[in-house]
């Protein structure tokens, strides 16, 4: 097949640090190359990649100054998926909604899958006007807030399999990896460390508009030896950081869509360990590869026992559930159906074993069509 993938253009393709989509439309490109599918990339100009690349801008905007406007990034893209759109089987769009009145009025087959957050004001409004566009949710969770939507099903994210080397020692201390904000637990994470003797190693974005937030709530309880904060990590130190921990603390308190960090660390052989919040219980088998709690005490009870986890099978099952190659295949079961012009609604009735969203904290069993192995 022929398929176009659209990233967003914040940041290259792949990322060269923090940026969790355009790791995903990376892996997911460089994989359909490997399977013998042909592959047209729009991103930008920097990004790296073995399909052919359509440079919508020269650089990424996240870190260029002054940034570009965005009505006239948009515009650029959607101009330059105009004058292609005629060459793909599909077009597999990771931007969001701006390209939906495009594409309700060309004849090429979409789609497009969720990143993120979907609980979001006008959302309803907007699937209303676009009843018959498809789409993917990269968790069951991640859909409740628009039931209504076309969906064709629940697709995890994958990545290479040799990507990161794991370690099956136990780790002599605990991370946490993502980005400084309130709703990611950077403070829960300390205080879980601090209680269970641990040191805490902090790998993480600070956004800019999280400064304050981070000088007044997270600064004050670093204090370089207990608490070490290390900043953003590329690939290679990433794994590194990740391998030599005895878990990943993952205190979260928001709808999370996926949590890509989850099955980084489960990679590594690492064990997490995170609150019950959005894809959460989809992704981490209680007791398997890390444990579901519902607050610090029971983080605590978690980091004392996870000398019963086996890092082995935590790493074996991020193979069998969580590789690019599953992804793909997963994938392109949905570009079949569209170019065949037979796309069908995932069935999410049928249980054949995988956990979804919690109910009371625990995981309950349960799979889309889409994630059948």
């Amino acid at each position: 097949m022929h398929v176009a993938q659209v990233a967003p253009l914040a940041e290259p393709v792949p990322p060269k640090l923090y940026g969790g989509t355009e790791r995903v439309v990376s892996w997911l490109t460089e994989e359909l190359i490997a399977q013998g599918h042909e592959v047209t990339l729009f991103a930008s100009g920097d990004s790296v990649t073995r399909a052919r690349l359509i440079p919508v801008l020269p650089r990424a905007t996240r870190l260029r100054r002054p940034r570009p406007d965005p009505s006239v990034v948009a515009a650029l893209l959607l101009e330059a998926i105009t004058e292609a759109a005629h060459e793909f089987d599909v077009i597999h769009f990771h931007i969001d909604w701006i390209h939906l009145p495009l594409m309700h009025r060309l004849s090429t087959p979409f789609l497009t899958t969720c990143h993120g957050r979907l609980d979001l004001s006008g959302r309803s409004e907007l699937i209303q006007k676009f009843p018959e566009a498809p789409f993917i949710s990269i968790s069951n969770s991640q859909r409740a807030p628009l039931p209504e939507a076309h969906w064709l099903g629940t697709v995890y994210h994958g990545m290479p399999v040799d990507l990161y080397r794991p370690s099956f020692e136990q780790g002599e201390y605990l991370a946490f990896l993502g980005r400084i904000t309130p709703d990611k637990g950077p403070r829960d994470a300390i205080k879980i460390a601090r209680e269970a003797g641990l040191p805490l190693r902090i790998a993480a974005k600070l956004p800019r508009q999280q400064g304050h937030y981070f000088k007044e709530e997270v600064e004050p309880l670093i204090d370089g030896q207990k608490v070490q904060f290390i900043g953003e990590l590329d690939e290679r130190g990433k794994g590194e950081f990740l391998r030599h921990a005895a878990a990943l603390l993952f205190p979260i308190d928001w709808p999370e869509p996926f949590g890509l960090v989850m099955i980084e660390a489960m990679a590594c052989g690492t064990p997490v360990i995170a609150y019950p919040c959005g894809s959460v219980p989809e992704v981490i088998e209680h007791g398997i590869t890390g444990f579901i709690v519902e607050d610090q005490v029971e983080a605590v009870k978690a980091v004392q026992d996870l000398g019963f986890v086996d890092r082995r099978r935590v790493r074996k099952t991020f193979e069998q559930r969580f590789t690019c190659e599953r992804m793909v295949r997963s994938y392109l079961t949905h570009y079949q159906n569209l170019a065949s012009g037979t796309p069908k609604r995932a069935d999410t009735s049928i249980s054949v074993g995988e956990p979804r969203a919690a109910i009371g904290g625990k995981a309950d069993m349960i799979l889309t069509l889409d994630n059948v192995r």
